[in-house]
């Protein structure tokens, strides 16, 4: 290690990163350039720093049945990493997005690269739950015992220990849960290195965390996942967290979520992305860096002073949406827009996401179409269109009070339809568009 030992512990860093969502698809296109261009910069920020221990809590992948493609950049950066830091230690656990057995399965081939995979809770014959298995020791090169990480995935009610008199089955669990692997935590620290720091991780959501409505996962109805700070016991030294994509941190600072390396939404172009480099001094956590990750790719909207963030990172306040002239007339002069300075040596995978928002009272065939005319030729992307009513409406803020109360079973369609048409737009549907939805429901439906 680096530094003089303190009762048999010298300082230690570590990076907690989370979230990476590989293989995401954004509203149809592809992140892989994106999450390529992260990673490189993750192996580059190991090289320079060279830290002890990186941590990724949770969501290594966007779904269940990740790519070939997501899954060789994981594979490779594993491998690159442990080739530029033969001693560097990773530890990963599954996330709520993540097949858990699926990212275990080759836990046993990566301990070869120094690589700790914690995917599920696993029992024994009697059905007691193996805490041995969340307790990671981070090591020095000549086997000294430095910290503990409690390596917890995100943890399923099956996952959890059934708790006598619970008010909440799964929130008691966890807490159960949390307490027993601190305690055996705590056994192995007492026996090894009484200086140890001891690191918790998790996938979860934090009572009071602020989320990001347009990409986050919810992990259970209602919110009634959330845990609060009591659930890590104070002998922890600093709670990874992931699962929310924004960087915030609770319980003065000993608990953190490092946040999403890129904006998984437009709801989260203005985030600035970090990656989290601990200094740890013996039990004591000394500081807490943040290395702030360049965006690859831009997000932009129309209107132009609409939730934007240039490719550095900075933001331009948002302030709603547009008529589709309007629009058509900021996307003519696209390029004058202070949020993004178009760059002509830009590939296509490198074209900043647009998003665009309307204001309009009533549907339009040729929205699209038209949007798509105007951009034609540009180096953007169109990746959404955000159709808005009018704001100072007030009927379109409030549902129709005949429908209220309503049986099912006595509503036509075109009562639906004209209400739904009222609460969106704000106004009743036109002659047009009643008639044209009297044709659609004239129609035969095949093989009926």
């Amino acid at each position: 290690m680096r530094a003089r030992p303190v009762l048999g512990v010298v300082m230690l860093k570590v990076f907690h990163t989370a979230d990476w969502h590989l293989g995401q698809s954004f509203l149809g296109f592809d992140r892989d350039f994106e999450h390529a261009s992260f990673l490189d910069w993750l192996l580059e920020q190991l090289r320079d720093q060279r830290p002890d221990a990186l941590l990724v809590a949770g969501d290594v992948f966007d779904s269940i049945n990740p790519s070939a493609v997501s899954q060789k950049r994981f594979f490779s950066f594993l491998a690159n990493a442990h080739a530029a830091l033969p001693s560097l230690q990773i530890v990963v656990t599954a996330g709520n997005h993540d097949a858990a057995a699926r990212l275990e399965a080759p836990a046993e081939a990566l301990t070869s690269l120094n690589v700790t995979v914690v995917g599920t809770v696993s029992r024994n014959a009697e059905g007691a739950i193996d805490l041995q298995k969340f307790l990671v020791p981070l090591c020095s090169e000549d086997k000294t015992v430095q910290a503990i990480v409690l390596a917890v995935p995100f943890l399923r009610p099956s996952d959890v220990p059934l708790v006598s008199e619970a008010a909440d089955a799964y929130l008691d669990g966890i807490r159960e849960l949390y307490r027993q692997i601190l305690e055996a935590a705590l056994a192995m620290k007492s026996q090894l290195c009484p200086g140890a720091a001891v690191i918790a991780m998790g996938h979860c959501h934090m009572h009071g965390g602020e989320e990001s409505s347009d990409s986050e996962r919810r992990l259970l109805i209602g919110g009634a996942e959330a845990i609060g700070p009591e659930t890590f016991g104070r002998d922890i030294t600093y709670v990874a967290l992931g699962h929310l994509h924004k960087a915030q941190q609770f319980d003065g600072g000993r608990i953190r979520y490092c946040g999403s390396p890129i904006p998984l939404s437009f709801a989260e172009a203005r985030y600035r992305h970090r990656v989290l480099s601990l200094t740890l001094d013996s039990d004591q956590l000394t500081s807490v860096e943040e290395l702030t990750i360049p965006r690859a790719v831009a997000m932009i909207a129309v209107p132009a002073t609409g939730s934007a963030t240039s490719a550095t990172g900075s933001a331009t306040p948002t302030t709603g949406s547009a008529t589709i002239d309007n629009i058509l007339s900021e996307l003519e002069h696209l390029s004058e827009l202070e949020q993004w300075t178009p760059d002509s040596s830009l590939t296509p995978e490198q074209y900043p996401f647009l998003e665009v928002r309307v204001l309009e009272d009533g549907p339009d065939p040729t929205r699209r179409r038209r949007i798509e005319q105007v951009i034609e030729g540009k180096p953007v992307r169109l990746a959404s269109i955000k159709v808005e009513s009018p704001s100072t409406n007030p009927l379109a803020l409030e549902p129709d009070p005949a429908l209220e109360a309503v049986d099912l079973k006595t509503i036509s369609p075109e009562e639906i339809f004209l209400s739904a048409h009222r609460e969106k737009y704000g106004n009743a549907a036109d002659d047009a568009i009643v008639k044209a939805f009297r044709e659609i429901l004239l129609q035969e439906v095949p093989g009926s």
